[in-house]
């Protein structure tokens, strides 16, 4: 039986070894192909293949293409040639079909100027992989892209610059173009100020469908042209003249004649066209002096207070839009007053949202409009020392309404009066005035310029939520020491309301801090939140030496910090243990550790904190009144006696003065006798 067994295992082996020579011997299933096994080649930078009498690079750089849009792809996804196929590849691979995916833009392209000049075999015609690249595609939002907005002119430019040979074979009209285009307004833009929404190439003439301006479907054919350039410059209708030439601007109701009549496509500058005739149209009549509205206003317009003014390359029309030039009168149309949003768009929404803006939505008389603070036809930028928006102007711009007694004030019903004169006084308000600091805080600082909302609304500039971020624009380290302060809501967490800037420097009266009056006050204003401590305060030395008006004297500011209040127990204190004595030596020069243990808020009417000092009071005050008490007991008590021997002393004094008169009598008596003897 072992002898058989042993057989059997042999025959077994022997298949066994014959079946794993057989599949040794056949040809291997095509796996998968990875990137991996595509690099394993492709990494080489001396990996190059013959095209024609041209030599062609293979290499790939496979950390470029991991931060493309197509890293998450794998090679064959592209090359779908490879599917299937065993490594090496032959080659050449057939082109990448990038209308696989991206198939809308493979259309476009396919009936472009660009794709029929492929389907008729041009060397010329470009492919997508000559915009776009190949390996190393990034978004068009990178700057990093080939096609990112910066670089459009140029990836155009490979063909179109004068000189290359399409320029040179083809039969264009348009010459220069990329240098052209560099110049034009929109160049400028986009190269000098990096303005990347300025127009490019594709802007006009599309990224895929670039078609013939001859072509009815090309966005830059005649009938098509002014619907390209509109989705930047909306309401072209309104921003220019009604008439170019002595013609009707629309000759057809909402079809805008082509823009190329007067801005050449790749000159464009920015020239205002119609301007001259626009405004000498206007001026006509408004330069008559006493030119009068219906209703009595006076219409003449200075010529010179425009060309001075920030408006002076801006057309009359272009803020009176509604001018209707087939009108004797063009401006007989106007119905509406002039729009500043059209230009300052994000400044209307900022004045919409404000209070003036709330009360001119409410049609109130009083709310101030653009031309009151700015003006009409002069307006000066605010760094102009002659605008009415000028820093050391702007007081009394905004007093016209917020003085007392004027409109403003009259409706005001807060605690805050004389508003511009306690500024003029005030330290920013002696900055601006007097020495012509145009850095310091006005008004507009503040509250804004535009968007002046109620001290109540949570989005107001001067909210107490907001207001240290406000005074921070230019006290910026003292609201970075107050945010981190135990004043702070970041820091403490608290129902009450936690104190603010102009809970110490007040509003509109703000004092200089090293002022003997502010001095004086800061303990009150501290008192207020602080008011048994303030108690304590004034209980002690320091305290009732600055009620005789002593400013030397330490205040809660000196130990405590003004704007960097931290508790005590925190080491950030200046009442910390390890800053407590340096504390002391800012005025105590010889100030020691025991000498810093001084209790400065000690009180006796405090038993659970300081219970030596209440008990001390209690039993010395007690010593005093029994003493009082029982020296008075004894004195009342005295006091009937001490009468009863007063006048037994004055009987006796009484007596004494009798016998003393009677004696006196008696020895005068016989000198009178001898008198009358001699007599």
């Amino acid at each position: 039986m072992a002898t058989r067994a042993s057989r059997w295992a042999a025959r077994l082996l022997g298949w066994a070894g014959l079946m794993t020579l057989l599949l040794a011997a056949a040809p291997a299933p095509a796996a998968d192909v990875s990137n991996d096994d595509c690099l394993a080649c492709h990494s080489d930078k001396s990996l190059t293949t013959k095209r024609g009498v041209r030599t062609v690079s293979l290499f790939v750089d496979g950390k470029r293409f991991s931060g493309s849009v197509h890293s998450a792809l794998s090679c064959t996804s592209c090359h779908a040639d490879l599917e299937g196929k065993d490594l090496p590849h032959a080659t050449p691979l057939a082109r990448v079909e990038c209308g696989t995916c991206h198939s809308d833009e493979q259309k476009q392209h396919s009936h472009s100027l660009h794709g029929k000049a492929i389907a008729r075999g041009d060397p010329l015609a470009p492919h997508c992989v000559d915009c776009h690249g190949n390996h190393d595609i990034l978004p068009v939002k990178d700057k990093n892209s080939a096609v990112a907005p910066l670089k459009v002119p140029f990836v155009c430019g490979r063909c179109h610059r004068e000189g290359t040979p399409v320029q040179a074979n083809r039969k264009i009209e348009q010459h220069n173009i990329l240098e052209n285009y560099s110049e034009s307004i929109h160049g400028e833009a986009l190269f000098k100020k990096g303005l990347v929404v300025a127009a490019n190439c594709v802007s006009c003439h599309t990224p895929h469908n670039i078609l013939p301006h001859t072509d009815p479907n090309s966005s830059i054919n005649r009938r098509n042209i002014a619907a390209t350039c509109t989705k930047c410059h909306a309401q072209i209708e309104e921003v220019h003249r009604k008439t170019i030439r002595g013609t009707l601007w629309e000759k057809e109701a909402h079809v805008l004649p082509a823009c190329v009549d007067c801005h050449q496509p790749h000159k464009v500058r920015n020239v205002f066209y119609t301007q001259g005739m626009a405004d000498a149209d206007c001026m006509r009549c408004h330069s008559d002096q006493h030119l009068k509205a219906s209703d009595g206003r006076n219409l003449f317009v200075q010529v010179t207070d425009v060309a001075g003014s920030r408006h002076a390359k801006v057309a009359c029309s272009q803020c009176h839009s509604e001018v209707n030039a087939s009108r004797v009168r063009p401006c007989e149309t106007i119905t509406h007053p002039v729009d500043c949003g059209r230009c300052h768009e994000e400044v209307a929404q900022q004045y919409q949202r404000s209070k003036h803006g709330q009360l001119l939505a409410a049609s109130d008389s009083n709310a101030p409009t653009c031309r009151e603070c700015h003006g009409t036809h002069h307006v000066l930028g605010k760094h102009d020392p002659q605008s009415v928006t000028f820093p050391t102007n702007v007081p009394n711009l905004c007093g016209r309404c917020h003085r007392e007694g004027k409109k403003a004030a009259l409706r005001y019903t807060g605690d805050q009066h004389e508003i511009i004169p306690h500024y003029n006084e005030s330290i920013h308000g002696k900055g601006l005035l007097k020495s012509g600091l145009t850095v310091t805080a006005t008004c507009t600082n503040c509250h804004t310029a535009h968007m002046v909302l109620p001290r109540s609304d949570p989005q107001s500039t001067v909210n107490p939520k907001n207001l240290p971020a406000t005074c921070g624009v230019c006290h910026h380290g003292i609201q970075e020491q107050f945010v981190e302060s135990v004043h702070s809501a970041t820091v403490t967490k608290t129902d009450k309301e936690l104190p603010v800037c102009n809970d110490c420097h007040t509003a509109h009266s703000i004092r200089r801090t090293d002022e003997a009056g502010f001095k004086l006050e800061i303990m009150d204003k501290c008192g207020r939140c602080h008011e048994e401590i303030a108690k304590t305060y004034f209980d002690t030395y320091h305290g009732k030496v600055s009620r005789l008006g002593y400013t030397k004297t330490a205040k809660c500011y000196d130990c405590h910090g003004a704007h960097d209040i931290q508790r005590v127990t925190d080491p950030r204190s200046h009442l910390s243990r390890a800053n407590v004595v340096a504390t002391c030596q800012k005025c105590h020069a010889n100030a020691t550790r025991r000498f810093a243990g001084y209790l400065t808020h000690a009180t006796h009417h405090d038993p659970k904190k300081y219970p030596f000092l209440f008990w001390t009071f209690w039993g010395m005050t007690t010593l005093l009144l029994s003493t009082f008490v029982l020296g008075g007991l004894h004195t009342l008590l005295w006091l009937p006696k001490a009468l009863e021997m007063r006048r037994e002393l004055r009987a006796e004094e009484a007596r004494e003065e009798a016998e003393a008169s009677g004696l006196a009598r008696g020895q005068g008596d016989p000198a009178g006798e001898d008198g009358n003897h001699a007599h």
